[in-house]
């Protein structure tokens, strides 16, 4: 009689948006911890049937739910997490690559803080390294989860390097579907639930951009996200965000420098990219401009 398969405890949902090639290399540095049964992953894929079929037969151990070609990553990550069952739930992307024992930095950070914490996090590095203008999209959007960064808790936490407790994610049931998680954890922390961050829990963020790319990438995800942030407001309120967005440049730009010269790591990366930064950060505002304004329009769908 052979042995039952052991219950899975640790649950892994990966939103693909991102194609083929970026998800196997996602895959196959999880594959070490997570093929032998203890740990659910789940891909919820919009990018077609042939990408499916594919992972069927590549990673037998992984599955593989079909998404529609214009749903969004926060719903593609509901449909994730509606389908697995573990007490542990935690949230990567496509283009993200765990590093060795991540799976059990998870576990032993939920088995050794107090019950009300909802979710634990790590750092998020830079695995595209190759390119200056990958660089610049990576200290643009990542200088705050990047290390080093004290253990401890924290009020917030990287989307793409999180493990929360099942019950918690119950909590946002509707709102996981049509949030990022930076809304998602303020409700958290308003029902009293509490955050940690762990620095050995380390994923490296490998996706490459192209100039352009990235300018549109970074105008729809703040476009989305101004759009979430003044939903239900006054249209008065809304054109005041709007004006006060044309700051936003400097003030970014100030941060990230900030930040880096903190943490001592990649000042010289920083210097010769923050030209590409600074365009970087004239779209960040753009897209929180238009989204004030306008609303999301269609942008939540496009972001990669």
């Amino acid at each position: 009689m052979s042995a039952a398969a052991p219950t899975p405890d640790v649950a892994v949902v990966i939103p693909s948006v991102n194609g083929l090639a970026m998800l196997v290399e996602c895959l196959e540095a999880l594959k070490g911890q997570a093929s032998g049964g203890d740990v659910e992953v789940v891909v919820a894929d919009r990018c077609g049937e042939d990408l499916r079929k594919h992972l069927a037969g590549k990673f037998p151990w992984v599955v593989v739910l079909a998404g529609r070609d214009d749903e969004s990553i926060p719903a593609l990550r509901d449909r994730g997490i509606r389908q697995c069952r573990a007490p542990l739930v935690a949230i990567i992307e496509d283009h993200c690559l765990v590093t060795e024992g991540w799976v059990e930095q998870i576990r032993e950070a939920h088995a050794e803080l107090p019950a009300d914490v909802a979710a634990v996090g790590g750092p998020v590095e830079n695995g595209a390294v190759d390119r200056l203008v990958d660089w610049a999209a990576f200290l643009c959007e990542y200088s705050h989860a990047m290390g080093p960064h004290p253990a401890g808790e924290t009020t917030g936490l990287p989307g793409n390097n999180v493990a929360y407790k099942r019950q918690a994610l119950e909590l946002l049931v509707p709102e996981r579907a049509e949030l990022w998680e930076y809304f998602l954890h303020a409700r958290l922390r308003e029902a009293g639930c509490r955050f940690f961050f762990r620095p050995s829990m380390i994923v490296r963020h490998k996706r490459p951009f192209g100039v352009v790319e990235y300018l549109y990438q970074r105008f729809l995800y703040s476009r989305s996200f101004a759009a979430m942030r003044s939903a239900g407001t006054s249209g008065g309120k809304r054109w005041a965000l709007a004006a006060m967005s044309l700051a936003l440049p400097p003030v970014l730009l100030w941060r990230i420098f900030r930040r880096v010269l903190r943490g001592r790591r990649h000042v010289g990366k920083l210097i010769v990219s923050l030209p590409l930064i600074a365009v970087f950060t004239v779209s960040w505002a753009a897209g929180e401009i238009v989204g004030y304004v306008s609303g999301a329009g269609h942008s939540l769908e496009k972001v990669t």
